[in-house]
C-alpha cells in the first residue's frame, strides 16, 4: 500500500489551567496513539498542537489573581507543555498563539477577507457594564438561558443546551467583573458571513463522510446547525487582550478568538518550519492536495472544526492563492468523568495529569484511559478500575507471559533464542493468529477505535498465556527439550509482536521490552512475522508491571472530597394523590435526535388512540433506531412543557443503572397501548 502524508493536530488546550486527565482522554492520547501507529507503518506524519492564549478565559483567570495575562499564559504553557512531554506525547511541535508568527498568520488570513470585501460590517447590542466602563465579552456574562433555563449561561451561548441566541435573549444578566447588572450597549463589529458557505460545507460534511465514515456524534452536531442556518458570525471584539485588529478604523479592537485559534495549527507547523530551517515545510502538508488532514477534538470543538476552520479555509481558497487542505476526518470523542462526576477545578474533583505521574508511570495511565476512551459515550475514571486494570491486565495478562517466557528461556535455553522444531497444529494456528493481528489491529485505528484496537492488543497477550498454558512447557523441558523449545520460540516472536503493536500505547514500557528482547521494531505489518532468529541473545528481564497495592489506591480515594449526602426528605402523598397520576403504557413510533442536545430525543408514542411528542434525556443511553418499537410507562397527565423550543406532552420512566446510564421501563408487547399502569 503506498504511503500516506498525514498531517494531525489536536485540540489547542487553553493554557489558563493544568492538564486534568479528561483532556487526555478527549483530543491526545488517541491522536498520539494514531500518529505512533501511522508512524510505524511507514507513512509521512506531522502532529502538531500548541497552547490556545487569547480569548476571554485567559483575562478571567489573571483577572482572579491579579497578574497580567501574559503571567498567565506563561505559566501553563510550560506547565501543560511538560505534562504533555512526561505522558509521552509526540507532538511534532507545540507551540503558542502569542508568539510573532502566529500573530502575523492570523492578521494575514484577517486582511486577506478585509481586502477582498467579505466581511460584512454591522452594529449590534453588546453588554456594558459601567462600574468597570468596558464591553463585556460573552465569558464576563452570566444569566439564565433564555431556551433551557440554565443559570449559568453565557451572554449569547449556553453550554448546557448548545443553544445560541442573542443577547437580548439572556435573562436575569449578570457581570463577572462587578457583579452588576450590565446594560445593552451599541457597538460594531466585522462579520464572516458564514451562511455564504452553508451550502459548501453541507456537501463538504456529507462527501467527507461519504469517503472517510465521520462519527454519528460529529454528523449529528453538524446537522443541528445546519438545519437552523448558519448566520454571520462576530470576527472582533472590543477587548485589550489578543490579536489587535489590522486596521486603522477598529482601534482598540482584537480579533476574535474563535477566528485566530484555529490558525494556530497553520502558524505552529510554521515554527516547525523555521526551527527545521526549512521554509516551505510546513507547505509541503497544508496546501498538498493529497495530504490526509486528521483533526482530533473533543466534542466541545466539533463547530470550530467542521464548520467554522473549514469555512475560513474555503473562504481562502476562493481568492486563487495557494490552497489549503480541509480536515478528512474530524474524530471527535465524548468526554471522560471523574468517580462518576464532571471534572471541576472550583469544587477540586480530579487529578491534573502532573499530580497523576507524581504517583504513577505514565504507561500505566495511558493504557488504563486508552482501553476505556469515550469514543461513543461518555465514560468515567476509577482508582478502582485504574488499580485492577493495572493488576489483572498489564501485569497479569502481559507482564506475566513476558516473565514467564524470559524466566524459562534463561534458565533452560542460556538467554538464546531456542529453535523453531517440528510444528503441531497447535503451533500453527498460534503462528497464524499473531500473523493476523497487525492488520486486525490496524483496521480499528485506521477507522478511529483506538480503544477497540487496545483491548484487541490485549486479546494477543491473552492467547499468548493460553498457548504457553496449553503446551505445558514445564513438562515438555523434562520430557521433549525440542518440544519444549518451539513453545519458547513461538512466545517470543508472540511477546515481540506485542512490543511493536503495543509501543503506541505504552512507549516507555515497550522501549525497556525492545531492550529485553535485543531487537527493534520491523514495520507494522511485518510485526506478525517471525522476527527473532534461532540463537538470537537475550537480555535479562525486569519487571515491566509492578501490581499497584490497595493502600496507595486507598490513599487517593480518601483524598477525595467528602460529597455530604443530605437525608432525602421524603414527603407523604396521600392514595388520592397518586391516583392524580396517570402511568400509561405507550408505543415508540418515531425516534429522533434533538439537534444541538447531547442528551434529548424527540419521540412520538401511541397510547390507545392518540398520538403525542414527548422529549427524553435518554440519547446517551439510547441511539433512535433502538428505541422504535418499544413499549414503555410514560407520566400521560404531566403538564407539557418546552425543552429546547419542543413540545414535550408526557415523561418517559427510566432508572439509573451502575454504569451512570438510564434503563427505560418496558413493558410485555401484549398489553394494550393506553393502558393504565396500577
Amino acid at each position: 500500500m503506498a504511503k500516506e502524508k498525514i498531517l494531525v493536530t489536536s485540540a489547542l488546550p487553553y493554557a489558563n489551567g493544568p492538564i486534568h486527565l479528561g483532556h487526555l482522554s478527549g483530543a491526545y492520547l488517541p491522536a498520539d496513539i494514531y500518529v505512533r501507529y501511522k508512524r510505524l507503518n511507514g507513512d509521512d506524519v506531522i502532529y502538531i498542537c500548541g497552547s490556545d492564549e487569547h480569548g476571554v478565559p485567559i483575562t478571567i483567570s489573571a483577572d482572579k489573581e491579579k497578574v497580567s495575562p501574559q503571567v498567565i499564559i506563561d505559566r501553563y504553557h510550560e506547565a501543560n507543555k511538560k505534562a504533555f512531554e512526561r505522558f509521552g506525547m509526540s507532538f511534532d511541535n507545540y507551540s503558542r498563539t502569542s508568539i510573532p508568527i502566529h500573530h502575523e498568520t492570523a492578521k494575514e488570513f484577517f486582511l486577506e477577507f478585509y481586502n477582498r470585501g467579505l466581511f460584512i460590517e454591522k452594529k449590534s447590542l453588546q453588554f456594558f457594564d459601567d462600574k468597570a466602563n468596558m464591553f463585556l465579552p460573552d465569558r464576563y456574562v452570566e444569566g439564565t438561558c433564555p431556551k433551557c433555563g440554565n443559570e449559568e449561561a453565557r451572554s449569547d451561548e449556553c453550554e448546557n443546551c448548545g443553544s445560541l441566541y442573542d443577547p437580548s435573549e439572556l435573562k436575569n444578566p449578570k457581570s463577572k467583573i462587578s457583579g452588576g447588572t450590565p446594560k445593552l450597549k451599541e457597538t460594531s463589529h466585522y462579520y464572516f458571513p458564514l451562511g455564504k458557505y452553508q451550502p459548501a460545507l453541507e456537501k463538504y460534511v456529507d462527501e467527507m463522510n461519504e469517503k472517510y465514515g465521520w462519527k454519528e456524534n460529529v454528523l449529528q452536531y453538524c446537522r443541528g446547525w445546519f438545519k437552523d442556518g448558519l448566520k454571520d458570525r462576530a470576527i472582533t471584539r472590543d477587548l485589550d487582550w489578543g490579536i489587535k485588529v489590522p486596521v486603522d478604523s477598529a482601534a482598540g479592537k482584537v480579533i476574535y478568538v474563535w477566528f485566530e485559534a484555529v490558525l494556530g495549527y497553520i502558524s505552529s507547523t510554521k515554527e516547525l518550519s523555521q526551527l527545521k530551517n526549512d521554509p516551505d515545510l510546513w507547505k509541503k502538508y497544508w496546501q498538498d492536495s493529497k495530504t490526509k488532514y486528521i483533526a482530533f477534538i473533543g466534542k466541545d470543538n466539533v463547530v470550530f472544526h467542521t464548520i467554522i476552520f473549514p469555512a475560513i479555509l474555503m473562504a481562502w481558497n476562493e481568492g486563487g492563492k495557494e490552497q489549503y487542505c480541509l480536515p478528512q476526518n474530524v474524530p471527535a470523542n465524548e468526554f471522560l468523568n471523574f468517580e462518576g462526576k464532571k471534572f471541576s477545578k472550583s469544587r477540586n474533583w480530579g487529578i491534573d495529569v502532573d499530580e497523576f505521574l507524581d504517583l504513577f508511570e505514565p504507561d500505566l495511565l495511558r493504557y488504563t484511559l486508552a482501553a476505556n476512551l469515550p469514543e461513543t459515550r461518555d465514560t468515567d475514571f476509577y482508582w478502582k478500575e485504574f488499580q485492577l486494570r493495572n493488576n489483572s491486565e498489564l501485569a497479569d495478562i502481559l507482564g506475566n507471559f513476558i516473565n514467564r517466557t524470559f524466566t524459562f528461556v534463561f534458565k533452560h535455553f542460556d538467554g538464546k533464542v531456542p529453535a523453531l522444531g517440528k510444528l503441531e497444529k497447535i503451533d500453527e494456528d498460534m503462528l497464524k493468529e499473531i500473523s493476523e493481528y497487525p492488520k486486525r489491529v490496524a483496521d480499528l485505528f485506521e477507522k478511529y477505535k483506538i480503544r477497540d484496537g487496545v483491548n484487541e492488543i490485549m486479546n494477543l497477550a491473552r492467547d499468548g498465556n493460553k498457548y504457553f498454558n496449553d503446551t505445558e512447557p514445564w513438562k515438555t523441558v523434562k520430557s521433549d527439550i525440542e518440544r519444549c523449545g518451539t513453545t519458547l520460540n513461538i512466545c517470543l516472536q508472540t511477546i515481540y509482536s506485542l512490543a511493536e503493536l503495543f509501543s503506541p500505547i505504552l512507549p516507555f514500557s515497550i522501549e525497556k521490552l525492545f531492550v529485553m528482547l535485543n531487537a527493534k521494531p520491523v514495520d507494522w505489518k511485518n510485526c506478525g512475522k517471525p522476527q527473532l532468529k534461532e540463537g538470537h541473545q537475550l537480555n535479562h528481564s525486569e519487571i515491566l508491571f509492578p501490581k499497584i497495592e490497595d493502600e496507595k489506591i486507598d490513599a487517593q480515594v480518601n483524598k477525595l472530597p467528602k460529597v455530604e449526602v443530605e437525608k432525602e426528605k421524603v414527603d407523604l402523598i396521600t392514595y388520592d394523590d397518586f391516583m392524580k397520576i396517570q402511568l400509561r403504557t405507550a408505543e415508540v413510533i418515531e425516534a429522533e435526535k434533538v439537534p444541538k442536545s447531547e442528551k434529548l430525543l424527540k419521540l412520538k408514542v401511541r397510547l390507545d388512540n392518540e398520538e403525542r411528542q414527548v422529549i427524553a434525556g435518554i440519547a446517551k443511553s439510547y441511539g433512535p433506531e433502538n428505541l422504535i418499537g418499544k413499549k414503555v410507562v410514560i407520566v400521560a397527565n404531566l403538564q407539557p412543557a418546552k425543552l429546547m423550543g419542543l413540545e414535550s406532552k408526557g415523561m418517559i420512566l427510566a432508572v439509573e443503572t451502575k454504569d451512570g446510564g438510564l434503563e427505560v421501563l418496558n413493558v410485555p408487547e401484549s398489553v394494550n397501548n393506553g393502558t393504565r399502569v396500577k
